[in-house]
Parts: structure tokens; C-alpha cells; sequence
């Protein structure tokens, strides 16, 4: 064992990834990883419903690298040398196979967070890392040429280089030992949450999905596409989530309530549709409206969408009118909502914010500020949008901040 000492701050996805790979290198440094928690890699347990969305089926960097609203651009050249591929290949040579979902999302095979667990904390193991819980770091002082570092349990750990993979800053406080060793913090706001809406029939609901709708915000650029739910305190879903994580500073700066366009058919255009409703006049002219469902949405929605654009219950398709078509194409187009506020994303806790990259050497992840300070994980400026994309990027950065922090 060689006598350099390299620490590791944070026991999640990134900063395993980095003790592994620094660990492993030629020069065989001593890693230590301090986990201020009791247990290792609690996001990874809980991620995908305890399924773990390890990365995203996406194997071009470029095209990864746009499911990122902040960092995207400076991710490019890490993903060109560890992208989801690699990922792949990694967990693969050390026995845990993945799986690819039809939306692309990729898990384990056995559908369990605890194999992922398992194979990085046997891995951290055989390359002799030395993991320590409830032990968090409460100061890093740089003297000369080595790191000082005080830990919660009162130790002093004197280290050659240091790595921080502390996650999200969700608070200021959280990014408080990057501050203190001269880095400036993006300051930090949810990026991944869903939607409160007060509209009582969404309640009444909760559980309902629709594959495909769009997503638009008025007086924003914000538009998305994907899978919605309905839930007892409003929308949720792929498409809900991606709105947020591009929109995370725009709603923040909108404290949270804003309107919200739903569009149900977004397939088909304005006169698609009314061709379509128009058709239904004929063809069902003695059906009550509100018991005629227009695939792909459920009868129960169809009723309460065509409550909502104003139509009476006992109204038949051949007394809907004029008015009454566009009533309905105005609701199935552009269901208005009213969001007054947010929760997380019971499976992401991510945050945008962080330290910022033009102050790391995105080519070793080491700080340009302070020597043998690196950086991995969600601590970074650099977030994407639900579906693995966040896992890839504490994987990249940390094997990319493990590699050269393992070089003598």
C-alpha cells in the first residue's frame, strides 16, 4: 500500500465510483471515504422505486449530454471518455447485468437497488478502500501542499487530495466546505419535483396516466412531451419532471404558482381534432358526450375533461353545436391549471446549483482554485432530467476525479 492518503467526502454513487477507481489505480493510494449518514448510498436504495435507475440506454455523449438543462455542454468531453456504455460495461464485468426499459431507462436485472449496493461496496472493499460511517467532516483546512480535515467524531485525517461528493447543495450550508476553500456556489433550487394543482376531479383521479400529452407554460419557452399521472395533490410523471428540471430557475423565480396548459391530444392538430369531434356527431348522435372516450384517454378522464370544458352531463353529440365542439377542442388541446406550489419527486432529491464549473478542471475534475481539491456527484453545477441521467453523471465525474486523483 502506498503511503499517499486520499480522502473521499460523501458516500454515494459519485464518491464510491471515485474511491473504486482511485483505489484500483497504479500507484494504490491509501482511500479513505467518510459517509456523514450510518449507512452508504441511500439515494441509490431509494432510486426508481428501490429499483435503481442506474443510467439511461442513451450511448452517443452528445445526445446524453442534451438531457442535462445545466452542465450539458462541459459533460460532452467527460462522456467521451466514460459514458452510459461504459457504465454498462462496468457494472457488467463485476456481475450485475442491466436491463434496458421500453422508455430507456436502464435497472438490474433484478430489479433491486440493494444489488447495486452490494457489488460497489464489495468492489470499494477489494480494492481496500477503508469506509467509514457517521462520520461527516466538519473543517478542511489546506496546509502547504496536504489537507487537514476535522471529522464530526473529532478525528483529524491529514490527506494528500481531497474529493468532495457531498450531493446537492439543497441548502447553502451544504455546499459550505467547497466555500470555504475559495469556491464560489450556483446558488441551489429543486430541479426535480411535481406539480400542486387544487382542481378536485385531478384528485379524484390520483392514479390515472396518459402515455403522451404536452406540457406548455404560458409567457415561458417551456414545452415537453411525455407521460403524465394524476395524483391526490396534482400532476406527476415524466413530463411533469422534465418541465421542472428545465424550468427549475423560471419556477423558482415564480415562487411556485404559475398556470399550466395541458394538451391530451398532442398527436393531432386544432383541426385534426375538431374533424374528429365533428365525426363523432354522426357517427354517436344519440351517445351522451360524456360516455364517449377518445383513445388513448380513459373513460374516467374523458368524463371529467368533457365536465370541464363546460359541457352538461346529458348533453348528447347531436345537440354538442358549434359551441360545444370548440368548447371541447379548447379543453382537449389546452386544459388550463393553476400549479400553487411543489413537492419532490419521491424518487429524486436532485437540486440545480452547485459549485461551479468553470472553477474544476473538467479534464480531472480537480479544482483550479485549490490544488488536490476535487469534485464529483451532484455538488457540481450539473443536473439532468429524470431517467438515469443524473446516476450517469455521478458516475462519469467520478470516475473521471478517481482516475486522476489515483495518479502519482
Amino acid at each position: 500500500m502506498s503511503s499517499r492518503q486520499i480522502v473521499v467526502v460523501g458516500g454515494g454513487a459519485a464518491g464510491f465510483f471515485a474511491a473504486i477507481a482511485c483505489a484500483q489505480s497504479d500507484s494504490k493510494p491509501r482511500v479513505i471515504l467518510l459517509e456523514r449518514g450510518n449507512q452508504f448510498l441511500q439515494k441509490v436504495r431509494i432510486s426508481g422505486g428501490g429499483r435503481c435507475n442506474v443510467t439511461h440506454a442513451c450511448f452517443d455523449p452528445r445526445e446524453l449530454a442534451r438531457r442535462f438543462p445545466r452542465g450539458g455542454k462541459e459533460l460532452i468531453g467527460l462522456l467521451k471518455r466514460f459514458q452510459a456504455q461504459d457504465t454498462v460495461d462496468w457494472f457488467e464485468k463485476h456481475g450485475v447485468a442491466l436491463k434496458t426499459e421500453q422508455d430507456g431507462r436502464m435497472f438490474p436485472t433484478t430489479d433491486s437497488s440493494q444489488t447495486i449496493i452490494d457489488c460497489l461496496l464489495n468492489e470499494a472493499r477489494s480494492a481496500q478502500v477503508e469506509l467509514r460511517t457517521n462520520c461527516g467532516v466538519d473543517r478542511i483546512i489546506r496546509n502547504g501542499s496536504t489537507y487537514q480535515i476535522t471529522t464530526s467524531r473529532g478525528d483529524s485525517i491529514a490527506a494528500e487530495r481531497v474529493l468532495l461528493a457531498t450531493g446537492g447543495c439543497r441548502t447553502p450550508a451544504l455546499g459550505a466546505l467547497a466555500t470555504h476553500l475559495g469556491h464560489a456556489i450556483e446558488p441551489p433550487v429543486p430541479s426535480l419535483f411535481t406539480f400542486h394543482i387544487d382542481t378536485p376531479w385531478v384528485h379524484e383521479l390520483a392514479g390515472v396516466c396518459v402515455e403522451t400529452v404536452e406540457v406548455s407554460i404560458p409567457d415561458t419557452q417551456l414545452k415537453e412531451k411525455g407521460s403524465i399521472l394524476l395524483t391526490h395533490w396534482g400532476l406527476s410523471g415524466p413530463v411533469i419532471l422534465r418541465a421542472s428540471a428545465w424550468g427549475a430557475r423560471t419556477l423558482h423565480g415564480l415562487n411556485y404558482v404559475f398556470p399550466l396548459l395541458v394538451n391530451w391530444f398532442p398527436k393531432i392538430n386544432e383541426d385534426q381534432l375538431r374533424s374528429t369531434l365533428v365525426g363523432r356527431i354522426k357517427s354517436n348522435a344519440g351517445k351522451l358526450v360524456v360516455n364517449s372516450p377518445m383513445a388513448p384517454i380513459s373513460a374516467r378522464l374523458w368524463e371529467a375533461l368533457v365536465l370541464f370544458s363546460g359541457i352538461p352531463r346529458d348533453r348528447r353529440w347531436a345537440d354538442l353545436g358549434r359551441n360545444g365542439i370548440q368548447k371541447l377542442v379548447e379543453t382537449l388541446h389546452r386544459s388550463p391549471f393553476q400549479v400553487k406550489g411543489k413537492s419532490l419527486n419521491k424518487d429524486e432529491f436532485v437540486t440545480c446549483g452547485g459549485v461551479k464549473l468553470n472553477e474544476v478542471d473538467l479534464n480531472t475534475m480537480e479544482s483550479k482554485i485549490s490544488p488536490g481539491l476535487y469534485f464529483a456527484g451532484e455538488l457540481l453545477d450539473i443536473d439532468g432530467i429524470t431517467g438515469g441521467f443524473n446516476f450517469q453523471a455521478a458516475w462519469t465525474t467520478g470516475w473521471v476525479a478517481g482516475r486522476a486523483m489515483g495518479r502519482g
